[in-house]
């Protein structure tokens, strides 16, 4: 019997990419557009996803999240390196952080906390942006695909609530966002699910009497 070959998509990345895997989330999204058609084996593509946690600012409330920008940019820098060495033909995408809604943030403290919360965002958008635009330079230096959320998401109006479910997270609008621009860079590396062969024959293909050979084609 023939071997799995179907190619592995890494998403790397904080709880974004962690909640991209529920209903509705640019990853699960992801996995049912390659359904039969990517598994474990050497990954021919990655996402890198970070920034969002990195631009927490010190002295307010997650300042241990806080990455200085400079060593943020280092960090993709070397993840980027990681993989390309693992394998040097595997597509490599960054991905920016998304935009912050300031009053959402502190709405959802609010929530949390009540009276307790803190008064001032743990985040701000303009800060956030210094991070994606670092994002953006890196992946021109060393000539990889980016998606910008951080300034896609902000041409809509109302994008606060509109993708953002508490001024961070994405709400099931804001993962198609993502869903839509990673695809669109995978068909354009010609990683379409549609060219792609199913790893295994479908059962209209399969002779009952000898189902071997459909396998045995694949192979």
């Amino acid at each position: 019997m023939m071997g799995l070959v179907r190619p592995q998509f890494v998403l790397f990345g904080d709880s974004i990419t962690e909640q991209s895997l529920r209903p509705g989330g640019w990853g699960a999204a992801l996995a049912d557009t390659y359904s039969r058609k990517s598994c474990p084996t050497p990954p021919v593509a990655a996402t890198i996803f970070f920034g969002a946690n990195d631009a927490a600012l010190l002295g307010r409330s997650s300042q241990r999240q806080h990455v200085p920008v400079e060593e943020y940019k280092e960090n993709l820098r070397k993840i980027v390196d990681h993989l390309k060495e693992c394998l040097s033909n595997m597509l490599v995408v960054l991905i920016t952080p998304p935009p912050v809604d300031e009053d959402g943030r502190k709405e959802y403290a609010r929530s949390v906390y009540g009276e307790k919360a803190a008064t001032l965002p743990e985040r701000t958008n303009e800060m956030t942006g210094v991070y994606a635009s670092q994002c953006v330079h890196l992946a021109e230096e060393l000539h990889i695909p980016c998606i910008n959320l951080w300034s896609q998401m902000q041409e809509t109006p109302g994008w606060q609530k509109k993708f953002l479910s508490d001024g961070l997270h994405l709400t099931a609008e804001g993962n198609n966002v993502v869903y839509k621009g990673v695809l669109q860079v995978f068909n354009n590396a010609h990683l379409c699910a549609e060219e792609m062969p199913y790893d295994f024959p479908h059962h209209s293909e399969i002779n009952g009497d000898q189902p071997e050979k459909a396998f045995q084609q694949k192979s």
